[in-house]
């Protein structure tokens, strides 16, 4: 993670600690896996394998983030719209007005979103599940990450030169995988618009 706000270091490391990460075994991406190219194109349902006795839509609910989101929490969808329907616990704003939200329901203590303008940019993780459409989550290595996206993904670093991360993108929006604070894996999975998301990682925040 790069510079995040002091409440939002506190969250994430609060969700690594409820639900400690562990790596997921790196498998090529399935034939139907999302493509880049298109704001549209990750699919609806999990490439997570259940373990016995989950099955069904319900038991995969919290398994899958991809550029469109997570579960109600699509990238767009108006934070007044989702306060209204009870889906925020929290708020906070953060560095250049973005406002930081934690989540009730299922997605308690999975996700942490953020919004620009009222409108939602941002969902990220310290957990996994959920995983990317094609298997990626929290806990696996960067080289792990590169053997599940092959040349749609590639390493970046930060303005400063102090930080790395993966990206893969779709289009205008991106998966970014950054760093744990103690171990060398993954510590945080975030998606939404690459204005947003991968802009912040480079500049860093300002605050």
């Amino acid at each position: 993670m790069h510079r995040l706000p002091a409440i939002l270091l506190a969250s994430v490391l609060a969700l690594a600690t409820a639900a400690p990460a562990t790596a997921a075994p790196a498998t090529a991406p399935p034939a139907d896996a999302a493509r880049p190219g298109s704001d549209n194109n990750a699919r609806s349902g999990s490439t997570v394998d259940l373990p016995p006795g989950r099955s069904g839509p319900a038991a995969d609910s919290t398994d899958l983030l991809s550029v469109r989101g997570a579960g109600p929490f699509r990238i767009g969808a108006s934070l007044t719209r989702l306060t209204s329907a009870g889906l925020i616990d929290w708020t906070a704003v953060g560095c250049d007005g973005v406002v930081q939200a934690g989540v009730t329901g299922e997605w308690a203590g999975v996700i942490l979103l953020a919004f620009r303008d009222g409108r939602l940019v941002e969902v990220g993780t310290a957990t996994a599940p959920p995983r990317s459409p094609a298997g990626a989550a929290v806990g696996m290595t960067f080289a792990e990450l590169a053997q599940v996206y092959g040349r749609q993904g590639s390493l970046i670093h930060s303005d400063a030169g102090d930080a790395t991360a993966y990206l893969v993108r779709f289009g205008s929006r991106v998966e970014l995988f950054t760093g744990h604070p103690v171990r060398p894996v993954v510590g945080y999975f975030q998606v939404g618009p690459a204005d947003h998301v991968e802009r912040a990682f480079r500049q860093g925040r300002s605050c």
